[in-house]
């Protein structure tokens, strides 16, 4: 197989740091609330907007599972505010970001979530569109809304051929 290939990776905080924020539960120590009946994970990521009348939504999307090895023709980024996807079940997810060069993408990266995991793309980040890879999968999404555009996407002339890392998922 011709072409360019990129191996995801286990996603980690530091390797997702230039892209925005890993949303896990063991990032932060748990506070009691309510009694003690329930822990908060508290400030786990920030959701940035720009722009007058620009507000934080949450909303829920249901994502189709993607076959792997993924042909990445498109990514999308989003000027105005960030995103955040937080799976409602545990299973892994692939996430693919790149750098910004100069106003388009660069070479992605690409990364597989543990359980539980979900991530928080900074205002700007040039990502891949959800990429469930077990089956069906549901997210809530914390996104930008308001005035203004907030979606900018960019075609490769070439798309990029995504694999696993041997150590990825199980």
């Amino acid at each position: 197989m011709s072409g360019r290939h990129i191996a995801a990776r286990p996603l980690t905080a530091a390797a997702f740091a230039p892209f925005g924020a890993v949303i896990d539960r063991d990032q932060v120590a748990p506070r009691p609330m309510n009694a003690g009946k329930a822990r908060r994970f508290h400030d786990l990521a920030e959701i940035g907007v720009i722009g007058d009348g620009a507000r934080v939504v949450i909303g829920l999307v249901e994502a189709a599972p993607y076959a792997l090895p993924l042909a990445v023709n498109l990514v999308e980024r989003h000027p105005l505010g960030g995103q955040a996807f937080v799976p409602l079940d545990a299973d892994p997810f692939l996430v693919v970001v790149c750098p910004d060069e100069e106003g388009r993408p660069g070479t992605p990266q690409a990364f597989v979530t543990a359980p539980g995991q979900g991530v928080s793309y900074a205002i700007g980040t040039w990502h891949g569109v959800l990429t469930p890879l077990k089956g069906p999968q549901s997210f809530v999404v914390i996104d930008r809304g308001g005035p203004g555009s907030n979606l900018e996407e960019h075609v490769f002339d070439e798309p990029w051929t995504i694999g696993l890392a041997t150590d990825a998922v199980d």
